[in-house]
């Protein structure tokens, strides 16, 4: 008999993605989803999500419904969660009382009805900056770059001298240092399932996601990846908006790795009682990345808007050290960019999107969190 698989977020950008690759393995699926406007819109079963998965709408936070999609399931993938560094710095109860206490309900709920495994998306936000090696070769966890504020010229931490520090790449080694509710919310769901797991013979997993993208993103959230902020952007032919001065970089993998990568985690012995980073392996820039969308959509005569300015909770640097996941994980990703991008244009060009990214800055800049 199939190992059913229950996915809370099930419906959204990845959650279709893991449902599709789990379904491709042979998993009997079902889903709990809220289905918030903010990332759906009106809709009752997003395009995407395979007929051959069984939707439950439902908030993870209304224990008798999670205590419902429990019901038979032999492992849990948890990605429901409120997403946006920006938005969690006012929307504070909301962020978290869905990620925090979501989890915590999810997990009381398993404490009667256990699984084989459950394994949770967090995010590379838990880091803060990331890793950076100083001028004598010394590697530094804790680089932070002081108060932004308005006019401000030099964007990239500093060492107590005053000389440049190095990025590279970020290792799960690296301490957390949580700069917005958000990572905190990230961090705490991590906590939850590795220490709820060993005492009810759980198995748990956490993926660090870095910066996710591919079709099927909300094109209508401005607190979504930027590349799916810029795509809505491009897509009502207006410049993608990059804060400070477009040079901090990241690593971007696409969504069929990352769903790849969830579904190798549920089953791999070895995999358990991990933490993981999963992305690409490769930084680039936000600027490059903006124009490199922007001549996959065809419209590479639309240069970006370089705001130069930051927002509360932002980093500067991180980007990921896949070691851990290729060595314990046998994870590589796959997708080539340049491929990537093709494909998330091709999909943006047949979609339609309200441009809401002029009214989420005013929103920072009203609340005083961007400088």
């Amino acid at each position: 008999m199939a190992e059913r698989v229950v996915v809370t977020g099930g419906a959204g950008f990845i959650g279709r993605a893991v449902c599709a690759e789990l379904l491709r393995r042979g998993k009997n699926v079902r889903v709990l989803d809220s289905l918030i406007p903010q990332v759906h819109g009106d809709c009752d079963r997003p395009a995407g999500l395979s007929a051959d998965v069984e939707l439950i709408r439902g908030d993870v936070r209304n224990g008798d419904v999670v205590a419902q999609v429990l019901k038979s399931a032999d492992a849990v993938i948890h990605l429901a969660a409120e997403v946006g560094v920006g938005q969690s710095m006012y929307e504070v109860e909301r962020y978290t009382s869905v990620n925090d206490v979501g989890t915590a309900v999810l997990f009381e709920r398993l404490i009667d009805r256990p699984v084989r495994r459950v394994v949770t998306a967090s995010s590379m936000s838990i880091y803060g900056e990331g890793l950076y090696r100083d001028v004598a070769g010394n590697l530094i966890e804790d680089a932070a770059r002081g108060a932004l504020r308005d006019g401000q010229q030099r964007w990239d931490p500093v060492d107590a001298d005053g000389a440049p520090l190095e990025p590279v790449p970020t290792p799960e080694w690296k301490r957390p240092s949580l700069a917005s509710i958000y990572a905190l919310g990230k961090f705490v769901q991590e906590r939850i399932t590795h220490i709820m797991g060993a005492p009810y013979a759980m198995e748990s997993v956490c993926l660090r996601l870095f910066n996710v993208y591919g079709p099927g993103q909300a094109l209508s959230n401005p607190y979504t990846g930027v590349l799916a902020i810029f795509a809505s952007r491009l897509l009502n032919r207006q410049p993608p908006m990059i804060f400070e001065d477009g040079e901090q970089r990241r690593d971007f993998v696409h969504v069929s790795d990352v769903a790849r990568a969830f579904a190798d985690a549920l089953d791999l012995p070895r995999a358990g009682g991990g933490t993981f980073n999963i992305g690409s392996g490769r930084d680039r820039s936000v600027k490059e990345v903006a124009a490199a969308l922007a001549g996959a959509m065809g419209c590479g005569e639309i240069a970006p808007e370089v705001v130069g300015k930051a927002r509360t909770g932002d980093i500067r640097h991180c980007f990921c050290d896949t070691t851990l996941a290729r060595d314990e994980l046998g994870f590589t990703a796959a997708t080539d960019f340049t491929q990537g991008l093709a494909e998330l244009a091709q999909w943006v060009a047949e979609q339609t999107a309200d441009d809401r990214i002029g009214e989420a800055r005013a929103e920072l800049e009203r609340r005083g969190l961007v400088a």
